[in-house]
């Protein structure tokens, strides 16, 4: 076996050896990301991760990796190129500000439940228990490598998965942020949607309703779906919204088949839900998880919100 001439001579190669270990990282990371379905490289992320903290000019941007200005301003004209970044003009007619995009935005979120938390549990099982000198450290890391690259570690630590939270008054004005959102993106907010996100425990938990809430590994509260009582044994499933930085970890999916799962455990007879065609995403999700659509659920009901044209009943989980 060849001599590993940059570890054999020790502190007069340090630089080409942290060099050659960032290669050998940033390659297993490369390969997290394209598993995770994501088109960014490792080098992107450093700028992505400062952005998702507020806008920067380039100068900042810079000042907050630790590169230069050249380089960062290649790398963000390759980010603006995939749509994940934008460039405004900002105050000083000199400076650009660059700000996520709502792709960005979605990558972020991706990269912080599926990514994040399984690259720094393969990296600290690799350094765990490491000791003395710091050239016997990087050795340590260097021979754990090139028996088992990043990756390969990475894939030892499963996701974390999406978790349903309850209700609770702390979380009223997350459920009107998000339904809020979402309303306002398409359509607008109609008296009835006041009413609920304004009071959602006098309108719905009060009335013997309830609302769900899912939460993601790194990104906190990210989507709601409420539960209304409306008949002795009828419920509207309503109040559904994820947040758009959020969309893609399929977190609307687990949030809806855990309210259909609570439905039933609250021996709801009927449950149907309201909505418009422009939906067409949530529609198919409906679809998907056994909700049909209904005639006479439109007639009863429909007239409960200007924007509606769609009425679905739930009839059971599809087979398959």
């Amino acid at each position: 076996m060849p001599a590993d001439i940059l570890r054999d001579l020790g502190p007069i190669f340090l630089g080409s050896r942290l060099k050659r270990l960032a290669e050998r990282m940033q390659a297993g990371a490369a390969r997290v990301l394209t598993d995770a379905g994501l088109t960014v490289q490792p080098a992107h992320m450093p700028l992505l991760s400062a952005l998702d903290r507020g806008s920067l000019t380039v100068g900042q941007l810079a000042a907050a990796v630790g590169t230069s200005q050249p380089g960062v301003t290649r790398a963000a004209g390759q980010l603006v190129s995939l749509g994940l970044i934008e460039a405004s003009q900002g105050a000083d007619q000199r400076q650009r500000t660059l700000s996520l995009t709502a792709a960005g935005r979605a990558v972020m979120a991706r990269v912080k439940m599926l990514v994040w938390p399984r690259v720094k549990a393969a990296v600290n099982e690799m350094c765990d228990g490491l000791s003395g000198p710091l050239l016997e450290q990087i050795a340590v890391i260097e021979t754990a490598l090139a028996c088992r690259p990043l990756n390969e570690r990475v894939a030892g630590f499963a996701p974390e998965r999406l978790l349903i939270r309850e209700f609770s008054d702390d979380l009223a004005a997350t459920f009107r942020e998000i339904n809020a959102e979402w309303i306002n993106s398409m359509f607008k907010l109609e008296g009835s949607d006041l009413e609920v996100l304004q009071d959602p425990r006098g309108r719905i938990i009060d009335s013997g309703g309830t609302i769900l809430f899912v939460e993601a590994p790194g990104l906190g509260i990210v989507g709601t779906c409420a539960l209304r009582k409306t008949d002795d044994d009828g419920f509207e499933l309503t109040k559904m919204g994820v947040r758009a930085s959020a969309r893609g970890l399929k977190a609307g999916e687990f949030l809806l088949a855990a309210t259909i799962d609570r439905a039933a455990t609250m021996h709801a007879k009927t449950l149907y839900l309201l909505t418009n065609s422009r939906c067409e995403a949530a529609i198919h999700l409906y679809e998907k998880l056994g909700f049909r659509h209904d005639a006479e659920i439109m007639e009863k009901y429909g007239s409960r919100y200007e924007r509606c044209d769609v009425a679905m009943r739930y009839c059971g989980k599809p087979n398959g």
